[in-house]
């Protein structure tokens, strides 16, 4: 007697799933991720060249999570939250802003995930390198939700080592 395993059962399972939604839903499904990696794509080119960046993209309600450890780890209930305590104070430590680099995109329905690399030199001349995974869910083309996880020493020796303030 033969039996399924659990991968087999799955991609069953998910297949069955996905073939069960109507052509017209499929095709929405599609457009809708097609549309929102393009948006957040658009978004990581102007960051890499300097006239924007994904945090235009953020909804004024969006919640940004930092997993993890790091200093910065915790739920940002908003916009103006999280660009106030992350954002700002990041870039006043730096004197060559991040260059992002993106290793893969993917998006899945509304959920649009982004690896890649960024790197810049601190004020202190030491450079800032890091590898991030950000999962972004988008409404509208607006980020609404999101979570980031990075390497938490390399951002840690950064926030401790490069004051904000002179």
């Amino acid at each position: 007697m033969t039996g399924f395993g659990f991968a087999q059962v799955t991609a069953t399972a998910a297949g069955l799933l996905l073939t069960s939604l109507p052509p017209a839903a499929q095709a929405q499904t599609a457009s809708d991720e097609t549309g929102n990696k393009a948006i957040v794509q658009r978004a990581f080119d102007a960051w890499a060249s300097g006239t924007g960046s994904p945090y235009d993209l953020l909804a004024e309600d969006a919640s940004w999570t930092i997993t993890g450890n790091s200093l910065a780890s915790k739920n940002y209930p908003s916009r103006e939250a999280f660009i106030t305590e992350i954002i700002r104070p990041f870039n006043a430590r730096m004197s060559v802003g991040l260059k992002p680099a993106i290793r893969n995109i993917y998006a899945d329905g509304n959920t649009v995930v982004v690896f890649f690399d960024a790197s810049g030199t601190a004020r202190d001349g030491k450079p800032y390198a890091n590898t991030y995974a950000w999962f972004l869910a988008l409404n509208d083309g607006k980020i609404t939700e999101a979570s980031a996880f990075f390497d938490s020493i390399a951002f840690n020796d950064l926030w401790n080592r490069v004051p904000v303030n002179p």
